[in-house]
């Protein structure tokens, strides 16, 4: 049993004037009672919670209250203290909408919808890419567009008299949380309750929120947060997804679902019993307008039979999330293809016709004055408007000008300068949909056609007052154009596919000749979405470009005490782990300080932040990953305001041995949690790291040098086809002879089926095969000693009887082992570190001797100590520089000291918040030894690796650190 339960019709002025958040306004709406919920008297059968105060309804055959809208239950005691918005109102307290990133649909564990309240793992679901928010497909289409609004500057905004408000989001809380007000425990596992803040992430229970401070400081994350008062992206009809830099490859396509058709149980208005075992209810599909009849999307309700007309157009209101006062709208009926009738009492479902096989269908329509109406106008993004909307009323006559004119005299703005500002048409049916209006259409038959063709459209479609003129450039970033090419190639490049005769930009520049890509820049948001609409879909010499609409960054409105943190992650690197990682961090930090380098490079987030002071660079990657984020900062620091910013790293890769020697471990397992490496970034010291030119001068190349192995060399080497040299920056090492010779073996095999080599423990058993190949049958390095020469510092050196060279720069080589042994100073040669301007020469004098120096188990042949290596060959000889192998030619390799410096981010042995920080190694270093480095045997004590033994997927061409996995 259950019954209606109404109140009387006032408002609780303080709910209403509070807002969960800044871009939350309950007097945008005329609430309802009960904050819009439409509560029924229930009686639960089994174990239920109460979404207020998480509580449990206690005994059987217990009662509560549950809203048949969005299925919010709570105890009689708490129903008239309830502060949460029924999903059918929260889309209309939005100020300002902003589309959500869904990611592909899954069956998603431990949450629950945000719509209907229910488990996600019941259902196909999709979160959103950048904010705490989770929905079922079914659901999607009622979707609330409140993402995190994460550029909000706007022109002459002053930094002193910016605040940033909570954005409060409710449930699916993380566990053990508690609140901030009461400090009791928060959330729950059993129902969608508790409020979080989605960018302090401080939670509170229901009750409690609204005795925060309604200010919000980023929480732990301030120092690095890029925050949103500094940010404007282009006014584009482009979606979210590339805006925000999220490609293909780690969102799939997911945001095309289809409307809900299927009935449930709480589609049931009157009952709840099963309706397939009651013969006295009718299911009846119900249409909101002419567009849905059209397509036939349609929502389905169960009533008895017996019930009125009223009751009729009260559940279809329901059904469609329509929270506005019943008696302006009536039901119809569908009669033939083009016709309709009012369907009346006493019993109208005895009347209603039904097609033969088919469900009855009705229409819900809405008592329209064809005379007059009144309009919503939002002042939306405009500087210092006085309120939110303004209700203005028109007539048949009424024209868009007018309508401006008039809502510009309402916000305190001058309406004699109409013709500066736009009426745009924001529809946040699934997502958020932007169209101008024309000066000249009608106002009321627009309103009219509106409600014609979608009454829930209609409620989900605003009208916002915007200038017209933008302040800010729009930068759009073109890719995978030919490298080296001169500028006025690249602008008859950029013009053909454009189809233009004259620029339709301002700018070119800057030109990255290197990587084959450039920034362009346009004065007005028409024209930057026309190029990127026609660039996105074009194709040059059978690749596709890579177009991204790049947001500006106002570096005045960053405090002094901040500074923020460039995020790059190679979503591929480590078996994908990236893509889980770049996820969080999004929700995390500001989701426009996280890149993905696989979409651009680095060099896009570079440009992003070049005109910011200071900042901090986190790269997410294996050694491949570094390097080329480091070649980029080369690259693009000339033109920067900020010449050398620290660069920390998030290892996921399979060497990992600058991360190592850093202290950010051996390689991320996925059980680090995402929040604790930021604070670790905040807390780590800054380090200086040497870097190196290894020139290769060929004798003579009668053809290229580069092998099919070479892709990630070919985009890091600058030739020069007259003199036959070419140069590579070295970070960690350069092997020449059996290493490099087992590296190329292996990198072949991998290129060539690249499916197979998915875990890591397949690639060791690999390396080890390889190996023992080289020491029965191909031992083509045997007289290396005899057939090269070697001079350190001008001096030559008299080779060992060895089959390979490696030149080190970190005392860690191939997944953690050092071959240089201690660390400790010993005869003639220094304590060596990252920082000394010195390389460590040491010799390998076969494959077994490689296999134990990888297990650990040995260290190499000490030869040499010094600032400059010559090599001198008369044969072509397998090298590697930084894992990444080829052949090289007879000739001279040369490796100087590199005037091109990095300074690194080193991960802080003891934890500055009062413990011992959490870190992705599993090993502590040595007390024993005078090199926090060092183990008890010299062996660096960050070289455990954590994935031994387990198989963990790395297919990444860019983090290519193979070469170092240990001989089984």
């Amino acid at each position: 049993m259950y019954k209606i339960m109404r109140f009387d019709k006032k408002k609780h002025h303080d709910s209403a004037m509070a807002a969960e958040g800044h871009n939350v306004d309950a007097n945008l709406v005329d609430m309802r009672p009960n904050h819009g919920h439409y509560f029924v008297k229930k009686t639960f059968g089994k174990p239920t919670y109460c979404h207020h105060c998480c509580d449990k309804i206690w005994g059987m055959l217990t009662t509560g209250y549950s809203c048949e809208m969005c299925n919010f239950i709570c105890h009689e005691k708490c129903l008239r203290t309830v502060v949460s918005y029924c999903s059918s109102v929260a889309l209309q307290l939005i100020k300002n909408p902003v589309a959500h990133t869904w990611s592909a649909p899954c069956l998603i564990k431990r949450r629950y919808c945000c719509v209907c309240r229910k488990r996600t793992d019941e259902a196909m679901s999709v979160e959103c890419e950048v904010c705490e928010y989770y929905v079922h497909v079914d659901c999607s289409d009622l979707a609330v567009s409140d993402c995190k609004e994460a550029a909000t500057y706007v022109a002459n905004m002053e930094s002193a008299n910016t605040v940033q408000y909570h954005h409060m989001r409710e449930g699916n809380l993380p566990k053990e949380s508690k609140c901030v007000v009461c400090r009791k425990t928060c959330f729950s596992t059993e129902c969608l309750a508790g409020m979080r803040c989605e960018w302090c992430g401080q939670t509170a229970h229901a009750v409690c929120y609204r005795q925060m401070d309604k200010e919000c400081d980023f929480g732990v994350l301030r120092k690095i947060m890029l925050p949103p008062m500094c940010l404007t992206i282009p006014r584009t009809e482009l979606p979210m997804e590339q805006l925000l830099n999220i490609s293909s490859h780690d969102q799939p396509q997911s945001r095309k679902v289809s409307s809900p058709s299927k009935i449930q149980v709480d589609d049931v208005s009157t009952s709840g019993e099963d309706v397939k075992e009651r013969d006295d209810f009718e299911i009846i599909r119900v249409f909101d307008g002419n567009n849905s009849y059209r397509l036939q999307i349609s929502r389905n309700i169960v009533v008895a039979k017996h019930v009125s007309v009223q009751q009729v157009r009260d559940a279809a209101l329901r059904r469609f999330h329509i929270n506005d006062t019943p008696e302006r709208y009536y039901i119809t009926q569908v009669v033939g293809e083009v016709e309709e009738e009012i369907l009346e009492d006493p019993v109208p479902l005895r009347n209603v016709k039904r097609p033969e096989g088919k469900r009855a269908q009705i229409f819900i329509r809405y008592y329209d004055d064809p005379d007059k109406d009144e309009v919503k106008v939002y002042g939306g993004w405009l500087r210092k408007v006085p309120v939110t909307f303004c209700g203005i009323s028109v007539s048949k006559d009424t024209i868009v000008q007018d309508l401006i004119t008039e809502a510009l005299y309402h916000f305190g703005l001058d309406g004699a300068y109409w013709n500066r500002y736009n009426l745009i048409e924001v529809s946040l049916d699934r997502g958020v949909a932007e169209r101008t209006c024309n000066p000249q259409e009608n106002v009321l038959q627009l309103v009219r056609n509106l409600r014609k063709d979608s009454l829930r459209r209609y409620h989900v479609v605003r009208f916002y007052v915007q200038e017209k003129e933008d302040p800010h450039d729009h930068a759009v970033f073109v890719g995978n154009l030919p490298v080296s090419l001169a500028q006025r190639q690249y602008e008859r490049i950029l013009l053909k596919l454009l189809g233009a005769k004259e620029k339709p930009f301002t700018a070119i520049g800057p030109i990255y000749f290197e990587y084959g890509s450039l920034i362009i820049t346009f004065n007005t948001p028409k024209a930057a979405t026309a190029a990127v609409q026609k660039l996105q879909s074009a194709i040059y010499e059978d690749k596709k470009l890579i177009v991204l609409c790049l947001p500006n960054v106002q570096p005045q409105m960053i405090p002094k005490d901040v500074e923020p943190l460039l995020v790059l992650v190679n979503v591929k690197s480590g078996g994908c782990q990236g893509t889980e990682l770049i996820q969080s961090f999004r929700k995390l930090l500001n989701p426009f300080q996280v890149f993905d380098v696989l979409n651009g490079g680095p060099l896009v987030g570079l440009y992003v932040f070049r005109n910011i002071p200071k900042y901090k660079i986190l790269a997410c990657g294996g050694d491949g990953t570094i390097g080329w984020v480091l070649q980029c900062l080369d690259i693009a620091k000339q033109d920067a305001a900020c010449f050398s910013p620290p660069c920390g790293i998030v290892p996921l890769g399979t060497g990992n041995d600058l991360a190592r020697v850093l202290r950010w471990g051996g390689g991320y397992t996925g059980e680090e949690n995402p929040m604790d490496i930021l604070k670790d970034v905040i807390e780590a010291d800054t380090v200086k790291l040497d870097r190196w030119a290894v020139v290769f001068h060929e004798e003579e190349r009668n053809q290229p040098t580069s092998s099919g192995t070479q892709t990630e060399m070919s985009e890091q080497t600058m030739n020069n086809p007259e003199d036959q040299t070419s140069m590579i920056i070295m970070n960690n090492y350069f092997g020449i002879g059996i290493d490099a010779d087992v590296c190329l073996k292996f990198h072949n095999k991998r290129d060539a089926n690249p499916e197979k080599f998915q875990s890591r423990l397949f690639n060791k058993t690999q390396y080890a095969k390889i190996g023992l190949q080289k020491m029965f049958f191909e031992r083509t390095c045997k007289d290396l000693w005899k057939r090269i020469e070697l001079e350190v510092d001008g001096r030559t050196i008299e080779l060992p009887n060895i089959e390979g060279i490696v030149v080190l720069n970190l005392l860690s080589w191939g997944s953690g082992a050092n071959p240089w042994g201690t660390s400790k100073e010993e005869g003639n040669f220094s304590k060596p570190t990252h920082y000394d301007g010195l390389l460590e020469v040491v010799g390998i004098s076969d494959v077994s001797r490689l296999g134990l120096i990888q297990s650990k188990l040995a260290a190499g042949i000490r030869i040499a100590q010094g600032g400059s290596i010559r090599i001198t060959t008369h044969e072509e000889w397998p090298v590697q520089v930084d894992g990444e192998p080829h052949i090289q030619p007879p000739g001279t390799i040369t490796i100087l000291k590199s005037a091109l410096k990095a300074q690194m981010l080193k991960k802080a042995k003891k934890s500055r918040r009062g413990g011992t920080a959490t870190t992705i190694c599993f090993t502590q270093p040595h007390p024993e030894t005078s090199d926090p480095l060092s183990g008890p045997l010299g062996v660096p004590s960050t070289l455990g690796d954590p994935h031994h033994g387990k198989t963990t997927p790395d297919n990444t061409a860019a983090d290519s650190d193979e070469e170092g996995d240990a001989f089984l």
